[in-house]
């Protein structure tokens, strides 16, 4: 066996057209998958499809999807599984944030977080594991954890509970999930240069700040979270489930 061999193997990568998810397709491209990149933006994904595809050689899809409705994900879902053949591996990469403070924050703003990072990321996950359950797939789901999940760092108190809820939704989930082979783990990125994260490294004094805390010295680059990314999706996990995979250049340690 090829611990970390995906040739054969069908991943559909959320958040795939661009930062962490277009890090993590491009992983498992790399590693022999055929990919389905999922965003909401089709310019995006045509240009993320190029790249991929001149950079890894591997075979690219795109599907330009809202997650944001129950019934939507799970016509995806079906969709997909039948546009594939099979689900084998899902990365479950969607993300927003708003920063406030927690005396600031209005209801709508919490919803708005709680939908995007919890309540459509468990529902992805949930349609997927259905297709794999049903053709018997002993599939590998990855949910995108966050320093958060642990930490409560300011200004993000509604994200901070979604990841903190990803990670119990992902424990829960892995248990439930384990009789059938599906294993589901959690990658938890430190501070990345995303869109998302875009405003603070505008501002020095975050920037110097992550150096000083990150033991490395350095954020994170997309492609550092390609090998956590294709190790879930490989049988070199195969025995591991209900984990969070911390891919933050030692902040947690310091």
């Amino acid at each position: 066996m090829e611990l970390f061999n995906l040739t054969g193997k069908n991943a559909i990568v959320i958040g795939g057209s661009r930062g962490l998810g277009y890090g993590m397709a491009a992983g498992l491209s790399q590693a022999g998958a055929r990919v389905m990149l999922v965003s909401r933006n089709q310019e995006a994904l045509g240009q993320a499809k190029k790249q991929l595809e001149e950079t890894t050689g591997g075979e690219v899809l795109t599907k330009a999807f809202d997650i944001c409705s129950v019934e939507g994900i799970r016509q995806f879902a079906a969709e997909s599984a039948q546009r594939l053949g099979q689900i084998d591996i899902l990365i479950n990469s969607a993300g927003l944030n708003i920063r406030k403070a927690a005396l600031d924050f209005e209801e709508e703003d919490w919803d708005r977080i709680q939908d995007v990072q919890l309540k459509y990321v468990f529902f992805m996950a949930q349609a997927v594991a259905r297709q794999m359950v049903e053709k018997k797939i002993p599939g590998k789901i990855i949910n995108i954890a966050s320093l958060n999940s642990v930490l409560g760092l300011k200004n993000m108190v509604s994200y901070c509970a979604a990841k903190g809820g990803i990670a119990q939704m992902t424990k829960a989930m892995a248990n439930e999930l384990a009789p059938y082979g599906i294993c589901v783990n959690a990658i938890g990125p430190g501070y990345f240069e995303t869109e998302m994260t875009k405003p603070l490294f505008q501002k020095p004094e975050y920037v110097k700040m992550f150096h000083e805390r990150i033991p490395m010295n350095r954020t994170g680059l997309p492609e550092d979270l390609a090998g956590a990314a294709v190790f879930l999706a490989s049988p070199a996990s195969d025995y591991m489930t209900g984990q969070i995979v911390y891919v933050d250049g030692g902040w947690l340690v310091n």
